[in-house]
């Protein structure tokens, strides 16, 4: 831990000073009732992700030689563009292991600041794995994406910003991937304000830190499946996990369906896109996770916007489900004439709307003259779903089931 320094951490700020973005800190009244919430828009930092900041200072700091024998990275997407922009900023060549699960949006960005991009088949770890190997037998410089001294001293330039843009804050939630931001962020917090908390948010579905935490040691997950790829990391670095262990208050995790909410809310109510790693620490808000935080000023950690197009339509959908604003009913009824019109009336009279028919034959336990209707609703939140659920229940019709 004596590796990083407050002195490092302020170092790094000067060196950023005119690459990184220093991005704003923006107010957010609707995104909770029980707290003063902020956001710290790290997902308009340059490359889309906070990345840029330790990938960028850990190459300032190499050596000519270190810079002649190239640099290599692991990357799922915003490291690699961090890592490609200080090797094209210093003339150097830049090897990029991505696994074959990144988004394609992050690999061509990564390609665009002229960096070599190798994609390796399965998660992030399988890519580190690989470029470590290949590390070794072609002689390059290796810029881990979190364990590494430099990288989060970096990182750390974003506890630096929020202290300065809101001093009296009293927690900051932060996206814990392999660790590198919340622990350069969590040791710049507590040198400088001890008494704000720092708490960490993982994906339920790639938890290593959390569970590490928890076991005393550092636990490899046996995967890390999830959307958020910019934090799917099924162990934690070395370094990491004794300064999580030292400096964060506590971690909680958020569901998929979470994340997708909390991303839908920062488009619809904030006009800012952020990828699933990006929205944690605003799904942990939404959701409630941190009880502590009643009455507080909350800054969360907004950490990257690289979301790929092409699921964004899927994501949001799920975000619509997840916070009620999209429900599927299924009905049982008798197959004959008017049976969609009075189950429509039904729908429309407690306020829905219907968005979707899908109409097919009995069950093999039903009727055999009844047929099974499938709903697409656009609703207003959950207690409205319930209202029409019992409203078509209380019609006498048989409702299979409701999501």
């Amino acid at each position: 831990m004596a590796e990083v320094t407050l002195e490092m951490i302020r170092d790094a700020a000067k060196v950023l000073d005119g690459v990184a973005r220093r991005t704003d800190l923006i107010y957010a009244p609707k995104l909770s009732t029980y707290a003063q919430v902020y956001l710290k828009t790290e997902n308009l930092q340059v490359t889309g992700s906070f990345k840029v900041r330790g990938a960028v200072y850990k190459i300032s700091k190499l050596t000519e030689e270190e810079l002649s024998r190239g640099v290599i990275a692991c990357s799922a997407g915003n490291h690699a563009q961090g890592t490609a922009l200080g090797a094209q900023q210093r003339g150097a060549r830049a090897v990029i292991c991505m696994p074959d699960i990144a988004p394609i949006a992050k690999i061509e960005a990564t390609k665009s600041y002229g960096a070599e991009v190798r994609l390796i088949p399965g998660t992030y770890d399988d890519a580190s794995a690989y470029a470590l190997k290949t590390c070794k037998e072609e002689q390059m410089t290796f810029v881990h994406p979190f364990d590494d001294p430099y990288v989060i001293a970096g990182q750390g330039t974003v506890g630096l910003e929020i202290l300065e843009q809101l001093p009296d804050v009293d927690a900051i939630l932060c996206p814990i991937g392999g660790g590198g931001l919340i622990s350069g962020l969590a040791y710049a917090v507590k040198q400088l304000r001890p008494e704000c908390k720092v708490y960490g948010v993982e994906a339920a579905e790639a938890a290593s830190m959390k569970a590490s935490v928890e076991a005393k040691d550092k636990v490899t997950l046996p995967s890390a499946n999830t959307f958020a790829d910019g934090i799917a990391v099924k162990r934690p670095g070395d370094l990491t996990y004794q300064m999580v262990k030292t400096y964060v208050d506590g971690i909680v995790s958020v569901s998929e369906d979470e994340i997708a909410a909390a991303i839908l809310f920062l488009i619809e109510q904030r006009k800012l896109v952020c990828e699933g790693a990006g929205a944690v620490s605003v799904a942990a808000m939404i959701f409630d996770k941190i009880p502590d935080l009643h009455g507080k000023k909350v800054c969360c950690l907004l950490s990257g916007g690289n979301i790929d197009v092409n699921i964004l339509s899927r994501v949001i959908y799920r975000g619509l489900q997840a916070s009620g604003r999209r429900a599927e009913i299924k009905l049982s009824l008798l197959d004959k004439p008017g049976q969609l019109a009075a189950v429509a009336k039904i729908v429309s009279s407690c306020g829905g709307n219907v968005i979707g028919v899908n109409y097919g034959p009995g069950l093999v336990d039903t009727a055999l003259a009844s047929c099974v209707l499938n709903l697409q609703l656009e609703t207003r939140d959950f207690a409205q779903i319930g209202e029409i659920y019992a409203a078509l229940a209380s019609a006498g019709y048989h409702v299979l089931s409701n999501a």
